[in-house]
């Protein structure tokens, strides 16, 4: 690329567009010798619009009248393309009538000029124009470019805030949303006088699996577990999630207590018809689920911590009374049908 050729890219290229060789001419030497100036020229109106578009002018100068074509028209097939979209044209016509302007403007035209203009002024006017359309044409770009950062920051959001719940081990639901999701569930179930229930449920003797099988055979029996809870609980509303270590929780909007034992029992089979080998079990030679189901009925308040702790209780007579069962919590009372436990056991106890 020549140095004015350069310059003129980032400056004006300017597209004449006139059947009198007398007309380019004079344009040429007025033209070309500015440095920043990029002087192209067409003398037929069949091929002045290709050539619009292959050269992509910051400005055309456009004759009315030319013996193979209109003008007119000419303006019309540049507003019409989208490679030219919001280039200027420029009017060059012989006859300052009124009417030809008119027309002009009506279909696109951005400045009228009579031929041969003055230098002076020709060149005003062509930078002028050029400027504006170069500056709006990076003005767009910019926007574009925002717009589509925009949403490239926006996609990364989502997925962002995706990730942020969800456990990295097994795919389900993490802590951290699982309690929003519970507290969000039961300002709803208040609301909506209607019942919710919430499952606890974890692997019996865990921590034994571990230690007989490893640590990854152990991070590959929770994604096992996980697919069981998954294909057990099927409705969109519902929400499966690792609660921690081997333990998951199951939030259940609108079910009742009744309703979320019989899917507890379906989970508990689920999980043993798996057949996972857990010959460290004192329960059964494979890996066996006890899980804890506490409602709050409709109308009745709760925090997300009292159900979780009448959940965990449930849970952990489930364990008391030897594991692989489901143990449901009462709320006729307040009481529930285990007695609350004096000590946590340990992971996998």
């Amino acid at each position: 690329m020549t140095p004015k050729a350069a310059t003129a890219s980032a400056g004006v290229r300017v597209l004449v567009v006139d059947d009198q060789p007398i007309v380019v001419e004079a344009l040429r030497r007025i033209l070309e010798p500015e440095p920043d100036v990029e002087f192209l020229a067409c003398r037929e109106a069949a091929s002045a619009l290709e050539l619009a578009k292959a050269s992509l002018p910051t400005v055309i100068l456009q004759d009315l009248v030319m013996p193979d074509g209109d003008g007119f028209a000419l303006l019309r097939g540049y507003c019409a393309a989208r490679e030219l979209e919001g280039v200027p044209v420029i009017v060059l016509s012989a006859r300052d009538d009124p009417r030809d302007k008119s027309d002009a403007f009506s279909l696109g035209a951005s400045d009228y000029l009579v031929k041969l203009p003055d230098r002076i002024e020709l060149l005003a006017r062509v930078r002028a124009h050029s400027r504006s359309f170069v500056a709006r044409r990076e003005r767009d770009a910019a926007f574009r470019e925002l717009e589509a950062l925009r949403a490239r920051l926006e996609a990364q959001n989502v997925e962002l805030a995706r990730m942020s719940a969800i456990d990295g081990l097994t795919g389900l639901a993490n802590r951290r949303r699982f309690d929003e999701m519970l507290d969000a569930e039961l300002r709803r179930a208040l609301r909506d006088h209607s019942e919710l229930t919430l499952i606890l449920t974890d692997v019996d003797h865990f921590k034994r699996y571990n230690d007989r099988y490893g640590h990854v055979a152990g991070d590959i029996c929770l994604k096992r577990v996980a697919e069981a809870l998954r294909d057990c609980v099927r409705r969109p509303a519902d929400l499966v999630a690792r609660y921690g270590g081997e333990e998951f929780g199951i939030v259940l909007p609108t079910t009742t207590c009744s309703g979320a034992a019989l899917l507890a029992e379906t989970i508990r089979l689920r999980v043993a018809d798996m057949a996972l080998e857990h010959d460290a079990s004192e329960v059964a030679p494979h890996v066996t689920l006890s899980l804890g189901i506490a409602s709050v009925p409709a109308g009745v308040k709760r925090t997300p911590v009292e159900l979780i702790e009448r959940a965990d209780r449930a849970l952990y007579a489930a364990k008391r009374e030897g594991r692989n069962r489901c143990v449901t919590a009462r709320d006729d009372d307040g009481a529930t049908v285990s007695a609350p436990r004096t000590r946590r056991s340990e992971p996998g106890d």
